[in-house]
């Protein structure tokens, strides 16, 4: 008999049928360690339906997007890092703050659960003395940070997950080669994923000059494809430790130009001055010394701050590295309790269910909910996602708003003239749980106020789109909307 198999085998008949066999179990290995990682129920289903509508193809994607089995020893090496480090800032920042009560204005105290909780989940401090200057494009981003770089007499330190070698990257690059040559002390951090283009002259250029250049989690052979999912979506930049930069801009020429002649990129900024810097070097710090297998923490890095303006900010990171998402969990605090309004500008809308319950919850309560999204998105997959969530939406009252100028990459939300954040955090679940993001919170009536105006101007340059309408699209949008959503949770 075991002859009579082994010739069967033998055949194409019987290969073939091999092949489907071991293709059968290794889905049903799959199947079960999915089930067993206890994820989002719907990211789960969504897992399971890939592998047996696209068996070979949901394979490789499980391989590099899935489950990944060594996610807690690369993440657990950071978060040891982080809380050593971290816990020695707190303290010292904690010292110097002396248990100040910071609500000072009334109209803050509905928000004083948000920054209890934002300390407990991620350790994020509240700083009361910054300044900050919104940047609300290119030009003026680029304009305020080359401005700053060339300033520098200590050191600068910059992270972004994407720099191309490009006009602005290239502009960019040149002069921290100039003040790494003059003595400032310049470290560069780079996502590998997102910085795939980046050339070796440009690299080779910087360390020839003196300037210490890394990747994050770099992704080179199949051996590290288990890096591949978690990436470095931070923009940070800290000068001397006085200036910080961070928001929705990378290094590239498409956020200053655009995509084309006609094709504005609408994005936002902010310049700190002040304590909230010293958080922004700390995250910096921790990414570095991370990725480097380093344990830099020189004190000049955290000079005393000179400004006296009164603005109060938590600077918040998030990432596979977190007990908690933290970003996630801020948003949909801020949301539940907003009275007045939740204005809300994202390049990708790909909420989880959290999410979507304190929107809809909001709008129906009667707050004023505006959604201002990209009319035409970068992606095409994560743009129809997107769209299979509006109907609802709609259909409680949101009033949902298409950018049509160019594309809006801009990550704000606005609550009630107090609260804003900016940052690098999109409204979506690849932020929520995967990318190491770092977002600026304020309470502050002024700021927020002035954000506000320039979201009512954004909405000059879209159109809303009423539930009629939106009812009325194509049959075979809402099928694309729909296919494309069940594969939200994977992107």
């Amino acid at each position: 008999m075991l002859s009579s198999i082994f010739s069967t085998l033998g055949e194409r008949g019987g290969f073939w049928l091999l092949l489907d066999v071991i293709l059968l179990i290794t889905i049903v290995v799959m199947i079960i360690v999915i089930v067993l990682e206890n994820h989002d129920p719907i990211k789960t289903i969504a897992w399971i339906l890939i592998l047996f509508l696209v068996p070979i193809g949901g394979v490789i994607l499980y391989i590099y997007l899935g489950v990944n089995p060594r996610k807690r020893k690369i993440i657990s090496m950071k978060e040891i890092a982080d809380r050593m480090s971290l816990d020695r800032l707190l303290r010292d920042q904690m010292i110097r703050l002396n248990q100040k009560l910071f609500i000072r204005d009334e109209r803050l105290t509905p928000k004083r659960h948000l920054m209890k909780l934002l300390l407990n989940n991620s350790k994020a401090l509240i700083t009361e003395r910054n300044r900050i200057r919104i940047l609300n494009n290119g030009r003026q981003t680029f304009g305020s940070i080359i401005y700053e770089l060339e300033r520098a007499t200590n050191h600068i330190h910059f992270e972004f997950y994407i720099i191309e070698d490009d006009q602005i990257g290239n502009r960019i690059k040149d002069i921290l080669v100039r003040k790494a040559r003059a003595g400032v002390k310049v470290k560069v951090l780079y996502d590998d994923l997102g910085s795939w283009s980046l050339s070796r002259r440009y690299i080779r250029e910087l360390t020839s000059a003196g300037a210490e250049v890394c990747s994050f989690l770099p992704v080179r052979t199949y051996v590290f494809a288990n890096k591949l999912n978690y990436r470095l979506h931070r923009k940070i930049i800290v000068v001397d430790g006085q200036v910080g930069f961070v928001g929705g801009l990378n290094i590239a020429d498409r956020y200053l130009r655009g995509l084309g002649p006609k094709n504005h990129w609408r994005d936002i900024h902010l310049r700190l001055e002040g304590e909230s810097v010293r958080s922004l070097q700390a995250i910096f710090l921790l990414d570095w010394n991370f990725a480097n297998h380093s344990s830099d923490y020189d004190q000049s890095y955290f000079p005393e701050s000179r400004i006296t303006n009164e603005c109060l900010v938590q600077i918040v990171a998030s990432g596979p590295d977190s007990d908690w998402q933290s970003i996630m969990q801020a948003y949909f605090s801020a949301i539940a309790t907003a009275e007045r309004y939740v204005y809300i500008s994202t390049p990708y809308f790909l909420p989880n269910e959290s999410i979507m319950t304190a929107l809809k919850t909001a709008a129906l309560s009667g707050v004023e909910v505006r959604l201002l999204l990209p009319e035409k998105n970068d992606s095409w997959i994560v743009g129809r996602s997107s769209r299979s969530y509006l109907t609802e939406l709609l259909e409680c009252g949101t009033h949902i708003h298409l950018y049509h100028r160019g594309f809006t990459h801009s990550k704000l939300m606005i609550v009630d003239d107090i609260f804003a954040s900016v940052g690098t955090a999109n409204m979506d679940i690849r932020s929520f749980n995967q990318d190491f993001e770092v977002n600026a919170l304020i309470y502050d009536q002024k700021l927020s106020q002035q954000l506000r105006l320039d979201f009512m101007d954004d909405l000059e340059y879209s159109r809303e789109m009423s539930l009629a309408e939106w009812k009325s699209r194509p049959w075979y949008h809402k099928l694309q909307e729909s296919i494309a959503r069940i594969f939200s949770p994977l992107l």
